[in-house]
């Protein structure tokens, strides 16, 4: 993942882009939420295309490398 950075000594530790203050969790919310990549982009003009697809290819990867507790369904 050469876009996503992982530096302790900046926002805590947590992934980020490319060595910006921008965490990788933060771009996950607002397309979970429903942004689209050209209103992030406007958003956060520092981001580029490619950041937001790197994140999503981190997170899957992420999810697929670690066991997440979910709620039992009632």
């Amino acid at each position: 993942f050469e876009r996503i950075t992982v530096d302790p000594a900046q926002m805590g530790g947590v992934p980020c882009v490319r060595h910006q203050r921008i965490p990788v969790a933060t771009v996950l919310r607002l397309l979970a939420g429903g942004m689209g990549e050209s209103e992030i982009l406007s958003e956060y003009p520092d981001l580029e295309l490619e950041d937001i697809r790197a994140c999503l290819r981190f997170a899957a990867a992420s999810a697929m490398e670690r066991e997440l507790p979910l709620p039992h369904s009632a």
